[in-house]
């Protein structure tokens, strides 16, 4: 009898255990979707962050207020937070009103409804944030030492929004148009790292620093983080394109910032690049930052992570770190060209991947580009559509295809439209106000801007490699004497195909069920540039 009350009391705490891991598994979780009517009535404006950071406990505590405008009166407002975090209190416009937490929502009620306009929600919360199991892409805090024994921390959170730590409007397609201000508190020795540009360090009781750092643009809820180390922090100024000066600087642990300078030269150096092609950098007016942190990188807006060793790849010559490069092209498009909606991901993960290439080409030439061009196709694994339906979630669309095979439709697209129109078009979505900052884009924005610019419909090209898993079916028959036939049976539009005969390089244009005759002594070679994804059967 007492060794059964043993096993019972033992299975007791094995099963209260397991409650609790399961309580605290966010794998689950993601960004967007669909947008909760009660959501569809608000437009945020401006999020103000106060938070003291309890290093030892691991936890936040402080309040967060919300800005936003009621299109119409409701009885509710709706905000995302992670249910680990408590809610103690919600004011709306200064009035302590009714709120519930179910699930990862807040609910707020007024029996006498909100009224259309201005509303100012504060809600006062702390606990413990999720923990990062694999970041950047299993998100969460990262609570870490240096070599030093220094607090390291660092917040991902791109796959399920800043609903981890602040409430908030989960959802790509709202960012705050007035910008953030982040107050955070942390032990005074540690500094914080964060997004558009620091106001203030304030001394607080207890051996805290307060750090107020603020931007009046707007931004992804996933971009409003913030890191704390023992920073040292490296600046220079840099003189853009256009001639406009902007601070750079890399929040570098102390103990490695003997690499701080090397790190900012290939940043102004890969910064050179990408404004040739894209046009200026975007955030003139903040700065270009970058902060260490413990893990790869991310695209946070004016302050990208970086988490490589410093021992650099070479290419070409020249030290390169992909992870440095790609995170800062987000700078162009993520931040400043973002989508409306998680469905249209390819746009920030594939055009972004596809600006790798404008450095290869930079430094090695057209062979260079051409290996980097093939090493996105290589990597294509076509299982599924990169355009699914609308209000598709994070989680539903991520997958390394948004990266590899939207980069690589980017330089088929170039192939069907040549390079001067491209270009140019690929700058002006870089540039044009209708797609960029307050505005939000989708597939159907970029494939009619190219159209237009073209002068072609390229819709059913956009159609058949984004949203279906096709490739181009090609067959190439002998005849006799030398000729052979070429037929595509599913070519999207007139496609320019090029053909290596024992003659020379021939280009053909490839419609759909129309035939093309070819002659040549030896077997002839079709697109063997790979400019598209085929499928070529020879008869």
């Amino acid at each position: 009898m007492k060794l059964s009350k043993i096993v019972l009391s033992l299975l007791l705490l094995l099963f209260s255990l397991n409650l609790s891991a399961q309580d605290r598994d966010i794998s689950y979780m993601t960004s967007g979707g669909e947008i909760h009517p009660i959501q569809a009535n608000m437009d945020i404006r401006h999020y103000t962050i106060n938070l003291d950071v309890d290093i030892e406990n691991e936890s936040i505590n402080g309040f967060t207020e919300v800005t936003m405008l009621l299109e119409k009166p409701s009885d509710s407002l709706l905000l995302d937070l992670i249910h680990f975090l408590k809610v103690n209190s919600v004011s709306v416009n200064g009035e302590t009103t009714a709120f519930f937490q179910k699930k990862d929502y807040l609910y707020i009620v007024n029996k006498n409804s909100f009224q259309a306009g201005k509303q100012l929600v504060k809600i006062d919360y702390g606990g413990k944030p999720p923990v990062a199991i694999k970041p950047p892409w299993d998100g969460g805090f990262t609570w870490t030492q240096d070599k030093s024994g220094n607090p390291w921390i660092a917040i991902n959170c791109q796959g399920e929004g800043g609903k981890i730590y602040f409430p908030c409007k989960d959802h790509p397609s709202d960012e705050p148009n007035e910008g953030v201000d982040l107050f955070i508190s942390v032990p005074t020795g540690l500094k914080v790292a964060s997004f558009g540009l620091l106001q203030s360090k304030t001394s607080l009781p207890n051996n805290k620093t307060q750090f107020h750092w603020k931007t009046n643009y707007t931004i992804s809820n996933y971009c409003v983080v913030f890191n704390v180390a023992k920073y040292h922090v490296e600046k220079r100024m840099y003189t853009t394109i256009d001639n406009n000066e902007v601070p750079m600087e890399f929040y570098i642990l102390e103990e490695d910032k003997e690499h701080a300078n090397k790190v900012l030269d290939i940043r102004e150096r890969d910064a050179r690049v990408l404004e040739k092609y894209l046009g200026e950098y975007p955030w003139v007016n903040e700065k270009i930052g970058i902060a260490h942190v413990p893990n790869p990188g991310m695209e946070h807006q004016t302050m990208v992570t970086f988490g490589d060793p410093f021992d650099f790849q070479q290419v070409y010559g020249q030290p390169y770190s992909p992870n440095l490069y790609h995170e800062f092209g987000h700078e162009w498009f993520a931040n400043k060209v973002t989508n409306s909606d998680w469905t249209h991901m390819w746009i920030q993960e594939g055009i972004d991947t596809y600006t790798e290439s404008f450095l290869f080409k930079e430094i090695g030439g057209e062979k260079a580009y051409d290996s980097i061009i093939a090493k996105f196709k290589k990597s294509i694994k076509n299982k599924q559509a990169l355009v699914l339906r609308d209000h598709e979630t994070e989680a539903a669309i991520y997958t390394g295809d948004i990266y590899t095979k939207g980069a690589f439709f980017m330089h088929s697209l170039k192939t069907v439209i040549g390079d001067d129109v491209f270009f140019k078009t690929l700058k002006e979505l870089a540039t044009n106000p209708k797609y960029t900052y307050d505005n939000t884009v989708t597939t159907d924005d970029v494939e009619q801007l190219f159209s237009m610019r073209s002068g072609k419909n390229l819709k059913p090209f956009f159609d058949f490699y984004l949203r279906t898993t096709n490739t181009l079916n090609v067959q190439v028959k002998k005849g006799r004497n030398g000729n052979y036939t070429i037929l595509s049976s599913n070519a999207p539009i007139p496609l320019p195909v090029k053909v290596t005969t024992n003659s020379g390089i021939v280009e053909v244009l490839l419609e759909k069920n129309k035939p093309v005759s070819i002659s040549s002594k030896t077997p002839p070679i079709l697109d063997a540039s790979k400019n598209y994804i085929t499928d070529i059967d020879f008869k």
